[in-house]
């Protein structure tokens, strides 16, 4: 089972994302709450995905992501929001969020989207994206990215391509016929050679950079759909 905690200020909110989630055969939430008790909680209920309000009155969701991703077994966090303010998306982005979820997204997609960050991916709403890149892209600046991406090598690109298109590191080697082992081994190099950057980050990399590709494996929608993981952020 893939365990899922909700933090959000909003009573009916969680509600309504239990709700959806517990249709799923695969997905227990076994907590929900407010932004004050996230942190306690999480540690209480050790969940495998945290689904987490980007703005709550009583604490800040980016202070919450923080100490979720200061624990010494971070739990993935995608981050609701009905906001599209680039400096609180690039913010989270920085902090280390595995993904960014509107609040109405589609009980369909959203089902997916935990099973792409359970399984070690990370995902970005349509609906944010433009956001996210164009936050990300403010603050870490276009122009180094671009330049980093040329002094990747063609498998490195490729690579950098797939993770651009959805696919955690299994389906890459998959993909690309090689063994896990070797990918992770590039992912590493590719999210060290761009400047440690993060696979969300990176995935925003390969989308501008023209290299995601599309077509059977990828999961399709949106740059990062299911790029990267648990074993990302540092640990490819």
């Amino acid at each position: 089972m893939i365990r899922v905690a909700v933090v959000d200020d909003e009573q009916l909110v969680r509600s309504g994302l239990r709700m959806i989630l517990g249709t799923a055969p695969d997905i227990e939430v076994v907590a929900d709450c407010g932004g004050g008790e996230a942190v306690a909680t999480v540690a209480a209920h050790a969940p495998d995905v945290v689904l987490l309000d980007i703005r709550m009155p009583d604490v800040d969701g980016l202070t919450v992501l923080r100490a979720l991703r200061a624990a010494p077994d971070p739990p993935r966090v995608a981050m609701l929001t009905t906001f599209d303010t680039e400096e609180y998306l690039a913010a989270a982005l920085r902090a280390g969020a595995a993904g960014f979820l509107l609040k109405d997204t589609d009980p369909e997609q959203l089902v997916r989207a935990v099973r792409t960050l359970a399984g070690g991916g990370s995902v970005l709403d349509p609906g944010v994206t433009h956001a996210v890149i164009g936050g990300y892209l403010a603050a870490e600046a276009e122009s180094t990215a671009a330049e980093a991406v040329r002094g990747l090598t063609p498998r490195e690109r490729e690579v950098l391509g797939l993770l651009g298109a959805g696919l955690a590191n299994p389906q890459i080697a998959e993909r690309m016929g090689l063994a896990p082992s070797t990918v992770k081994d590039h992912v590493r190099a590719v999210l060290g050679k761009l400047g440690g950057i993060n696979r969300v980050q990176a995935a925003i990399v390969a989308d501008r950079a023209g290299l995601v590709t599309t077509g059977p494996g990828a999961r399709g929608g949106s740059p990062g759909a299911g790029a990267g993981g648990r074993d990302g952020d540092g640990r490819p």
